[in-house]
């Protein structure tokens, strides 16, 4: 969609909150309501173009005003067409012959509309900046080599690095990760919003990350928007390795110096692909979950995907994987979009099973376009590997 439809969009849609709110409101909270939805109408729009029109931090500024807006204007819009449902329900049970006060309701459910919206929009926002809690999870894998009891991956996923996500954030996360010692750290995707020239200073700190076998990367589509090749090169050179249709090898197991013996090594494959759309900027990334796996030792009985989209996990579960880690989905970020991520992906968020391949969906560590979430909190996720 181009900048001026969107606009006429935006504008039509404010517009007919204003219509169906605005009567109801007595002075001076009508006209407050009038023009915060002539500064949305505008601001919105112009917080998308923001990076183009105005150098940093001006830039960032005014995506950040705008973004918070989106979020409120989300569930303003909601709100209000659900308010209508409820308005003429109750018309409905009028005309049946029962009575109701509905010139009240009218003007009680316009004055709590906005009320919530704005309730609702600070504790999202609360909810989005907050450092993300520590998930814990077992997987179980049948026939899971003694050595690989215990197994731990921490999953970051979707921090969405840019206009409001800088190094801090990132930091914190860092920070809570490398404090879960992990044995392998997994990003799975979608880490920035914007060109290395203007982030690679903010995503620097992933270069801290601390585990057994080291930090792997899969890329996201918001990689291949923000420029995949260059990002690719910029994680490499921060010391993560950037799995592309391939795969890893990792031998793991204890020693005991007490017993004065050591554990057998088991090996584990960790493979990971490109996006799932990747193909669609560059026929040579095509993600490919059975190429990832050629070549690997028939002795590695537990097989790891990564994997951005949960919609690769047909592809994974035909190549034989046991566990897949995505992201993506955000868990929807706020409601009511989580009831629309089943219409693209088969997953929305924890884990699940397909075939023989459990499926884990991270809620995300960030958040994209509104810094709001209610309902699906962020997270970092550490899962550990179980025998069945």
């Amino acid at each position: 969609m181009t900048f001026y439809p969107l606009i006429l969009m935006v504008a039509s849609l404010h517009a007919f909150i204003g219509w169906r709110l605005g009567p109801e409101l007595t002075v001076p909270w009508g006209w407050v309501l009038g023009l915060g939805l002539v500064v949305s109408s505008v601001l919105m729009p112009l917080s998308l173009v923001a990076s183009r029109a105005l150098a940093r931090p001006w830039a960032d500024r005014l995506s950040w005003v705008g973004l918070l807006l989106m979020g409120l204007f989300s569930t303003v819009f909601v709100l209000t067409v659900l308010r209508d449902v409820l308005l003429l329900a109750a018309w409905l049970v009028q005309a049946l012959g029962m009575a109701l006060p509905l010139a009240s309701m009218r003007t009680l459910t316009a004055q709590a509309t906005p009320l919530l919206a704005l309730g609702v929009t600070f504790a999202g926002l609360i909810n989005a900046r907050r450092t993300p809690a520590v998930v814990r999870v077992d997987v179980p894998i049948a026939g899971l080599p003694a050595a690989l009891h215990g197994f731990t991956l921490v999953q970051i996923s979707d921090v969405h690095v840019g206009p409001t996500i800088k190094r801090a954030f990132l930091q914190r996360v860092v920070d809570r990760v490398n404090a879960l010692k992990a044995d392998v750290v997994a990003i799975t995707g979608d880490l920035v919003d914007g060109k290395v020239a203007e982030l690679a200073a903010h995503v620097a700190p992933l270069a801290g990350l601390q585990s057994r076998h080291g930090t792997f990367f899969v890329t996201g589509n918001h990689e291949y928007y923000s420029g995949a090749p260059a990002w690719i090169t910029q994680l490499r050179s921060l010391g993560l390795t950037v799995l592309m249709n391939e795969h890893v090898v990792l031998h793991h197991g204890e020693s005991s110096a007490a017993q004065g013996e050591s554990q057998i090594m088991a090996p584990l494959v960790l493979a990971g692909v490109t996006d799932y759309s990747a193909h669609h900027f560059d026929p040579s990334h095509r993600s490919d979950p059975a190429r990832a796996l050629q070549g690997a030792p028939a002795s590695a009985l537990v097989r790891i995907l990564l994997a951005h989209q949960p919609r690769s996990a047909q592809a994974a579960s035909d190549a034989g994987f046991d566990l897949q880690l995505s992201g993506h989905t955000h868990g929807g970020q706020f409601w009511p979009w989580n009831l629309f991520v089943p219409l693209q992906q088969p997953f929305t968020a924890g884990l699940n099973r397909l075939h023989n391949l459990w499926v884990y969906t991270s809620r995300g560590t960030g958040y994209w376009g509104p810094p709001k979430r209610f309902g699906a909190p962020s997270e970092i996720t550490a899962l550990r590997l179980v025998t069945a």
